[in-house]
């Protein structure tokens, strides 16, 4: 007879798959080497409008990071160091809560962050946009 996980059995796993893909997001972006040029860009609002999209960049920045290039990583978008840290400290905020029994959506100042980093995304978008400074 299988046994049933229980609700924080299946949050506990959950955090921990994150971890897990999270090591294995960071092991493919050192070790695959990403194709240069807006030939190869993936982003759907790039392809229709030909302008880079406000998260174009992130993705190279990431490899950059996950390679120990700060500059490298702030220049192709100046967001991604900070996504990183916000990322970290939020899993393990995550794995905190999870511990107290409680759920990430408990937190919360989360929605502020959260729409920080949209509104601080869009304006950095807006000043790249003007200077023509966008990657690509």
């Amino acid at each position: 007879m299988s046994e049933e996980r229980s609700p924080a059995g299946w949050a506990a796993a959950v955090w921990a798959a994150a971890a897990g893909l999270a090591v294995v997001a960071l092991a493919v972006l050192r070790w695959v080497p990403l194709p240069s040029g807006p030939e190869h860009s993936v982003c759907f609002f790039r392809h229709l409008t030909g302008v880079p999209c406000a998260g174009c960049g992130l993705t190279r920045a990431f490899a950059a990071l996950a390679h120990g290039d700060l500059g490298a990583a702030f220049a192709l978008h100046p967001l991604a160091p900070l996504i990183l840290v916000e990322a970290i400290v939020g899993w393990l905020l995550w794995g905190w809560l999870l511990l107290r029994r409680r759920g990430l959506a408990s937190w919360g100042p989360l929605n502020r962050v959260l729409a920080a980093d949209a509104a601080l995304l869009l304006v950095i978008w807006c000043v790249r946009l003007a200077t023509g400074t966008l990657p690509w």
